[in-house]
């Protein structure tokens, strides 16, 4: 009996020395880990609310501020995880394989929408353009309804509504037709080859300024486009907000039509080419 009881004696004794042994070795890698894991979670706290503060003083989609916080937040937080193992002793080489290896995957296979994914981030951060602004991109032009993480729908002047995607987007040519307030409208008018040009510009300016929806500055501008085939063309040149442009385009050229009849500038008269002789 007394054999046995110095045989659990001494093999409790061995088991002691190994665990102060286990503690000396591995408590100061514990208490290490726990204070790297105190401040780690800390930090990302901190980093997360300044990036959410400068977002939102930024004036950040909020599909885009959402996505970045739990991006930075989660990347953080891997990177800290991946720390106090290594302190720990752990091998995290197989962790590393692994996340590449994930990440290899999931961009290949994610390729493209990947690539919208960062036109997306691109105009949401630099925009270029935002909701309501008419815009010309990648051969279509039309008004903004959404910009979205990965795809821009705006809505043409015929009612069509058009899905752009925005890797192709981001990286082509962008024209914003309204970035600075106004829109130049175009129309081209003709008058007779005799007939007054000053006094048909005139009464063109005139006729513009009694619209109300053609703004006052800039300007309106009539000017001698060509010479020739037995006319003077004009090219009439108003401005106009974005949601009056169609408005202003058609109600200018029946504005000075009439004023010009009224006033008796004389219109061309169609040449006829005689193919017989």
């Amino acid at each position: 009996m007394l054999l046995q009881i110095t045989d659990l004696t001494g093999k409790t004794q061995v088991f002691l020395n190994e665990l102060k042994v286990l503690a000396a070795q591995y408590l100061p890698k514990i208490a290490g880990a726990i204070l790297l894991y105190i401040i780690g979670a800390w930090i990302i706290r901190k980093v997360g609310g300044v990036l959410h503060r400068t977002m939102i003083r930024r004036k950040y989609d909020a599909s885009l501020q959402s996505f970045l916080y739990s991006f930075v937040k989660i990347s953080l937080t891997i990177l800290l995880l991946l720390s106090i193992f290594s302190m720990l002793g752990v091998d995290i080489s197989a962790f590393s394989a692994l996340l590449v290896g994930a990440g290899l995957a999931i961009g290949t296979a994610l390729n493209g929408s990947l690539g919208n994914f960062a036109g997306g981030v691109m105009l949401l951060v630099f925009k270029p353009f935002k909701v309501g602004d008419l815009i010309e991109g990648q051969g279509q032009t039309g008004t903004v309804l959404e910009l979205g993480i990965f795809n821009t729908i705006i809505l043409s002047p015929d009612h069509k509504t058009i899905i752009l995607a925005n890797g192709p987007l981001s990286t082509g040519i962008i024209v914003n037709y309204t970035a600075h307030g106004s829109l130049r409208v175009d129309a081209v008018m003709a008058i007779a080859g005799d007939a007054d040009i000053d006094k048909a510009r005139q009464i063109a300016l005139g006729a513009m300024a009694a619209l109300p929806a053609v703004l006052k500055t800039p300007a309106p501008e009539v000017h001698v486009l060509k010479v020739g085939d037995g006319m003077v063309t004009l090219a009439i040149r108003p401005y106009a907000r974005q949601q009056d442009y169609w408005e202003v385009f058609f109600g200018v050229q029946e504005a000075i039509k009439k004023a010009w009849d009224a006033a008796g500038v004389a219109a061309p008269v169609p040449t006829v080419v005689n193919i017989n002789k």
